[in-house]
């Protein structure tokens, strides 16, 4: 089931960042516009265009959001082999995106200072990030 919502996440997030796509979208929009005087502006008129793009919004977040957590993780991943293959990269980074927001902040905020403290890049590279989340 996971690969063939993969699969059709996959095309469809494909097919809808297309211009075609939205051009397509916008023809149906003012197609409903131009056709409001023949059908009176009825509730009912407006009802058709009012669902069917809350059906469309309802699916799309879902896809999307699929889409950003495959992306986010394979960015994730390929970080880490980064973060794994550098010598003097500090190992205790793989997985921080573990650590709650007020962590990551306190972590970021200690880097930020770290940057603008040290004048020896390497004087600072032994430093654990439990170390860093200490100084905070």
């Amino acid at each position: 089931m996971e690969q063939f919502f993969t699969a059709v996440a996959n095309k469809v997030s494909g097919m809808a960042g297309r211009p075609a796509t939205f051009i397509f979208a916008l023809a149906i929009i003012i197609g409903w516009a131009l056709s409001g005087p023949l059908f009176l502006w009825s509730d009912t008129w407006q009802l058709v265009v009012n669902t069917g793009t809350t059906i469309i919004t309802f699916l799309m977040v879902f896809l999307i959001q699929n889409s950003q957590n495959r992306d986010a993780a394979a960015m994730q991943a390929k970080l880490d082999e980064l973060i794994r293959a550098v010598d003097k990269a500090r190992e205790g980074f793989v997985g921080i995106e573990h650590l709650t927001d007020d962590e990551i902040c306190r972590l970021r905020s200690a880097l930020e200072r770290e940057v603008g403290i040290a004048t020896d890049k390497q004087s600072t590279t032994d430093d654990s990030v439990e170390r860093l989340l200490d100084r905070t």
